[in-house]
């Protein structure tokens, strides 16, 4: 998604949820100060999504069951990449998956990136006017960052490949580095949040208003996606998302294992 596309969906979003544009701004320009000698190179991050089917794991109340069917299933691992959404990277190294990516606006359980990128996942950190204090305490942590935005980006600092939340925009990064296909998991985006989308969270729970807003806007823009790149979704329960395919594990076997 270019930035001329994005705008009016950002305009759109700041009327529903009241952001703070200044402050979304002010965000982008002190995470650029904060990423400055430790970016990724895009060609790495190209190296790892190019050509690939790429798995996007939602930390909805999905995701415990579609990894364990997953796991189950025998699919070729080593045709997949792996993108976790914040929280579903804390579930996915539990169960012994290092995601090749992590995108995250640094809500989730931090200290398990940490220990993620220790193990050779990329973080993909994004700046916000509400999370500020969280860029200050731990990009500075992180060896190396691609950083992003909702707003203009700042070149060959802060990015802006389209989306909202973290899931959406974990689509909208794997179809601007050319995925072969982008795969679902854990991506209700229903009325109930799951235990990983927040710390503190033991279990499932009725998602607030201005969440609810939040999933609306996710499958609304996951659904303009799938119109450029195919998307199946893997995802047990949940919504459907208009344009895109749900399979089951048998289906989704079958394309992975068709390729060459």
């Amino acid at each position: 998604m270019n930035l001329e596309e994005w705008r009016p969906w950002y305009r759109r979003i700041v009327r529903l949820l009241g952001l703070d544009e200044k402050a979304d701004r002010e965000a982008t320009l002190r995470l650029a100060e904060l990423v400055k000698g430790k970016t990724v190179p895009l060609q790495e991050v190209s190296s790892r999504i190019a050509g690939r089917n790429v798995m996007v794991f939602g930390a909805g109340p999905s995701l415990e069951r579609d990894v364990e069917s997953f796991l189950s299933a025998g699919f070729p691992l080593k045709r997949l990449t792996f993108i976790a959404a914040d929280g579903a990277a804390s579930l996915l190294l539990k169960e012994g998956l290092t995601p090749h990516l992590i995108v995250s606006d640094l809500d989730g359980r931090v200290e398990d990136f940490l220990k993620a990128e220790g193990r050779g996942s990329l973080l993909v950190v994004h700046g916000h006017g509400d999370n500020m204090d969280a860029l200050e305490r731990w990009v500075p942590r992180f060896g190396r960052v691609l950083a992003t935005t909702q707003v203009e980006p700042v070149e060959g600092l802060v990015y802006n490949f389209g989306g909202f939340t973290d899931g959406d925009r974990a689509v909208f990064l794997a179809e601007a580095f050319k995925a072969r296909r982008i795969i679902l998991a854990g991506m209700d985006l229903g009325v109930k949040v799951g235990r990983f989308s927040k710390p503190g969270l033991t279990g499932t729970v009725e998602a607030p208003p201005r969440k609810r807003i939040k999933l609306q806007i996710a499958k609304e823009l996951i659904s303009l996606a799938a119109r450029r790149i195919q998307i199946l979704n893997f995802t047990s329960q949940g919504e459907n998302i208009p344009g895109v395919e749900k399979v089951s594990r048998e289906r989704l076997k079958q394309v992975l294992e068709a390729q060459p």
